[in-house]
Formats: C-alpha cells, structure tokens, sequence
C-alpha cells in the first residue's frame, strides 16, 4: 500500500509517495503542485486509498527538498527511488541527470547524446517530463538547446527559481547564461 508524506514548500505542500519494500522504504513518485493543480489532487486522483505517514528514511528526503527550496545544496541517493517502475530508457535519462551537479544544467539533445541516441533529443524531453522523482532527480537542470527552459511539472517559475537558487543566471530575455554545458 502506498504511503505519503507532505512537505511544505514555498509553491504549497509537495507529496511524496513511498511504500515498503524488502530492501526498505522507497519513493514511488514526487508530486509536485503545478499551477492549476495541487499535489493533494494529485494525490487523491493516483492513489484514492492513499493515507499519510512518515518514517525517517522518507522524512530525509523531504527535508532535502525544503533545502533545495531555500537554496542548499543536496545530494540525493537514487537509491531512494523505485527505478523499477520505469522503463529502460526512462530509467537511463534519470540516471543521467541525476549525476548533473547542482548549478550546472544540460540540453535535452546533449544528454541524447550522452546516451549515444543522437536523434532522440525528444524521447529525452518526455522521460523527464514523466519523471516520477522532480527534485531527486534534478530534471530542473535540463533544457532546450536554445537555452529557453524547455517544461518542467511544476511550472516554469519554480524551474527558474530553483536554477537560480544553485547560481544559474539569466538574460533579460529569459535565456540561461552558462558558459559551458554539462555533457558537452
């Protein structure tokens, strides 16, 4: 059955969806709210028997969420994800940009690239937007080749906002300002 636990954020409260396995608890999917939708609903529309709980191990990574949102640093362990409910390619994009460092970003087609999939820039794009882990997996650090910030499920403000948070700046007209991609 699954559990979640509810952290407050400066955009409202985020879920964070876990269950017991053989191996201890495990993020099932992060639910972020998105402007015209809370994490609640979300919730309660995935997991209509949902209850929440906490237990130390799941209360670790909502406390690391709160220090992204107030501009820490934070490593979190993938080991903390359930991966098995993603597929192949999936699970390889997430791996992929999680070892993106904070205060670095990559494009959609880099990190295709990365995976030696060159023509798969957009299958990149959709498995992030799929991620079922934004924030432990650090999608936020991906976008468009043309610097724009591409989607994110929180909304493009709380993207900007956590970039900003680890140094990234930008232009006046909304563009990312690095001088060097991460994979490039």
């Amino acid at each position: 059955m699954n559990q979640t636990t509810v952290t407050p954020t400066p955009y409202g409260p985020i879920y964070i969806v876990w269950a017991h396995f053989d191996q201890g608890p495990k993020v099932v999917r992060i639910l972020l709210p998105k402007p015209a939708l809370t994490a609640e609903q979300q919730a309660l529309g995935l997991y209509p028997s949902i209850r929440v709980d906490s237990c130390p191990e799941i209360d670790v990574v909502g406390i690391g969420i709160q220090s992204l949102f107030a501009g820490e640093p934070v490593d979190f362990s993938l080991d903390l994800a359930d991966l098995d409910r993603c597929g192949e390619f999936q699970k390889q994009v997430l791996q992929i940009e999680h070892a993106i460092p904070r205060g670095m970003v990559s494009t959609y087609r880099l990190i295709a690239a990365h995976l030696e999939k060159p023509n798969a820039a957009r299958a990149v794009g959709n498995a992030l937007a799929n991620n079922p882990f934004p924030l432990l997996v650090p999608c936020h650090r991906a976008i468009r080749s043309d610097r724009t910030l591409g989607g994110y499920q929180g909304g493009l403000q709380m993207k900007r906002e956590l970039l900003e948070k680890e140094g990234i700046a930008f232009s006046k007209d909304g563009k990312v300002v690095v001088a060097n991609f991460y994979y490039a």
